[in-house]
């Protein structure tokens, strides 16, 4: 089973964006550019390599509004067909399962548009891009690994409790005594969650610093895009995943329960915003 966890936060995220048709329809319209800008702070871009970049960016999403959307609708309607009633810890795991399965086509369609212009890259973006990790871990280490045990645990509360009421609408004393309880036994440990992070990120810029035109083909160059992908989704360490296991199967019933602990009105509130999102993508899909 794949990471859980890391699915229901990237669904959480990618929903969260979804608040405002207005809004959703505006940045994926300019998404393109809006990706542009983020991976240009990340490797920094040459007069050289812009275009390139900015080609294989436009590409992939007028591929993907085509062929991804329609997918996120249907899973949506699925989704939302089930969330008025009472769910078990192992719907949520289906449901995380197919969304991984959903949106696996992304990613390698990223990984071959993007290998070209990777090769043309050089040093220059990869020490832009080790600074650009090193940043976004000390960032990390200010929201997950506060000194205080308790500023953590009250973090790691505020966030789920945010993330819980942006579907379900306001909850009450009652739910979050269950969220507190439920982070106080689990065993998410951000400690590993970061060594795990910065080995990844080491393994990557070792990796992407071989791929050079001199040395590789495209099509390994392919090969070892995909490779990372996959070490992103599923560890190569056998202790870590066996640890991505364990936090996928508590995340599961953590969400379960606490959907069950729902009332009508939370319930309905879901509903309504499942639909909402739906029907906004259903927009993107025609161009409106």
């Amino acid at each position: 089973m794949r990471s859980v966890a890391r699915t229901i936060v990237l669904l959480i995220t990618f929903l969260s964006l979804l608040s405002a048709c207005s809004i959703v329809r505006l940045g994926y319209d300019h998404g393109a550019q809006l990706t542009w800008w983020w991976l240009d702070g990340y490797v920094d871009f040459n007069r050289g390599q812009t275009p390139h970049a900015k080609q294989a960016i436009q590409q992939w999403f007028n591929w993907h509004r085509t062929a991804q959307l329609p997918e996120y609708v249907d899973w949506l309607a699925a989704v939302r067909d089930q969330i008025d009633g009472p769910l078990t810890a192992t719907q949520i795991c289906h449901w995380s399962d197919e969304l991984q399965s959903i949106i696996a086509p992304a990613f390698e369609q990223a990984v071959q548009l993007s290998a070209p212009v990777v090769l043309r890259l050089g040093e220059a973006q990869w020490r832009h891009l080790e600074q650009r990790y090193s940043k976004s871990n000390e960032e990390l280490r200010h929201d997950y690994l506060q000194p205080d045990p308790e500023e953590r645990r009250q973090a790691s509360i505020k966030r789920t409790i945010k993330r819980i009421e942006n579907l379900y609408g306001n909850i009450n004393k009652v739910q979050r005594q269950l969220i507190a309880a439920s982070i106080e036994s689990s065993p998410f440990n951000p400690e590993i969650w970061m060594i795990e992070r910065q080995r990844r990120q080491q393994e990557t810029l070792g990796i992407l610093r071989q791929l050079t035109p001199e040395s590789v083909t495209p099509e390994q160059a392919i090969t070892a895009l995909q490779n990372l992908i996959e070490h992103t989704h599923r560890s190569d360490d056998p202790d870590y995943r066996a640890y991505q296991l364990k936090l996928s199967e508590y995340t599961c019933a953590f969400i379960a329960h606490l959907h069950n602990s729902t009332t009508p009105l939370q319930r309905q509130h879901a509903h309504d915003k499942l639909l909402k999102w739906e029907t906004d993508l259903r927009a993107l899909m025609t161009g409106i």
